[in-house]
């Protein structure tokens, strides 16, 4: 009996195993589908859930590595000087009536200075203005007087065949007529003279009144009023601080690479970059130094107003060979890591950095000796955390972005359709 129950108890448990494992293979047969959709949908929410998470790529600026010429150079020591300077004197004898001017004025071209005591000269220029016309009555008198005598004269040929004719009285009439226009001849020389007199004290008087004769900047009074000065007194002295030259002592082994009007880099207060131009090489060596004097024009860029002072030194990068060509890339493009020194490059819209190798650098960009080519492009700004492989939009600069900073649109990063 027992053993009777104990087949029939196996008998139902392997039963019920089987009807398990049927329902579940048949609900795995009537459900992939809708297995598959939910992960799919799990799926397609973490997409967008990621896409909305990522930042649009940053916005960087590259520029060009370009050839460009480079010529070696020597740094040397130059000067502002002055084109026009020097002492503005008196140039008529009197006191100092008034000073229109103190140091440090700017002046324009004809301003008064200075004025000195002109009584005494305005009428010493009426005397002479009397005087002419004192003349000019002389001489008309004196050209009446021979018109008298004319008449005379010919009055006694009138009476050339009457017994009253004397010949010795005709003769006296031309004598004296000889004298008057004698006489009206002087009168016309003194007429001279005191026109020319009258000139010299007008001249005087305008003198009197001390003017610019170049625009400048007083740099010093040499008298006061009340101070008597005589001709070519020192007054004032004026400098011309808008017509400046540099000047410097160049050796005469470079002057031949300062043939023409050649051009060089400028450095003024060790900040401010300028050019400048060779004006003139003078034709006489210092038997000290072995240097020549050579003149250069400064040109300073538009818009820019600087004070330049007279002796105020420049430090000139004049060539010391023949120029070649070479690689060169913007200094803002070079970046140190781990002491290694690098730059990063805009490839296919993602940043790759790359090492390089530099040389000695030339105006705003940096010589390479080795590492890059011409025309990859170089990212100068926001180039700091960018990581490798970053993707990135770029806006390129204009040829002149070293100086003038200007860029272009943006343009969006290629991207890889996989």
């Amino acid at each position: 009996m027992v053993s009777y129950m104990r087949r029939n108890l196996l008998s139902g448990l392997v039963i019920g195993c089987m009807g398990l494992m049927v329902v579940d293979t048949h609900a795995q047969r009537a459900s992939p589908d809708k297995i598959t959709g939910k992960t799919e949908g799990k799926s397609r929410d973490k997409t967008k859930l990621r896409k909305k998470n990522e930042r649009p790529a940053p916005i960087v600026i590259i520029d060009l590595v370009r050839q460009d010429s480079y010529n070696q150079t020597i740094p040397v020591i130059g000067r502002f000087v002055a084109r026009q300077s020097g002492v503005i004197a008196a140039q008529v004898n009197g006191a100092i009536e008034e000073f229109r001017v103190d140091v440090g004025d700017r002046v324009a071209p004809r301003d008064v200075l200075a004025v000195l005591a002109q009584n005494r000269l305005k009428w010493q220029h009426e005397l002479k203005r009397s005087q002419v016309s004192n003349q000019v009555a002389q001489l008309k008198t004196k050209h009446q007087e021979i018109v008298l005598l004319r008449q005379e004269m010919y009055r006694l040929q009138s009476l050339n065949k009457s017994p009253a004719f004397s010949q010795a009285r005709l003769d006296d009439k031309l004598q004296q007529i000889a004298v008057a226009e004698s006489e009206a001849a002087e009168a016309q020389a003194k007429l001279s003279t005191a026109r020319a007199n009258q000139k010299l004290t007008e001249i005087n008087l305008r003198d009197a009144t001390v003017k610019a004769p170049y625009a400048g900047v007083v740099t010093k009074k040499h008298t006061s009023v009340g101070a008597y000065v005589k001709v070519g007194a020192p007054v004032v002295t004026l400098l011309n601080d808008q017509n400046m030259e540099i000047e410097a002592d160049v050796p005469s082994t470079r002057i031949p690479g300062l043939a023409g009007e050649t051009e060089v880099d400028a450095l003024i207060d060790k900040v401010r970059h300028i050019r400048a131009k060779v004006r003139a090489v003078i034709p006489e060596e210092n038997p000290r130094t072995r240097t020549l004097a050579v003149r250069f024009t400064p040109i300073f860029p538009k818009g820019q107003d600087s004070l330049i002072a007279t002796n105020q030194s420049v430090v000139l990068s004049l060539p010391a060979g023949q120029g070649r060509s070479v690689l060169t890339v913007h200094k803002d493009a070079v970046i140190n890591r781990k002491g290694k020194t690098i730059v990063m490059l805009f490839v296919e819209g993602k940043a790759q950095p790359r090492p390089v190798q530099l040389g000695p650098p030339t105006g705003s960009r940096f010589i390479v000796d080795r590492g890059l080519k011409a025309h990859d492009k170089v990212i100068v700004r926001g180039n700091e955390r960018l990581l490798p492989g970053t993707r990135i939009r770029h806006k390129l600069t204009a040829p002149s972005a070293d100086t003038d900073g200007k860029t272009a649109e943006p343009k969006p990063a290629r991207t890889n359709p996989s």
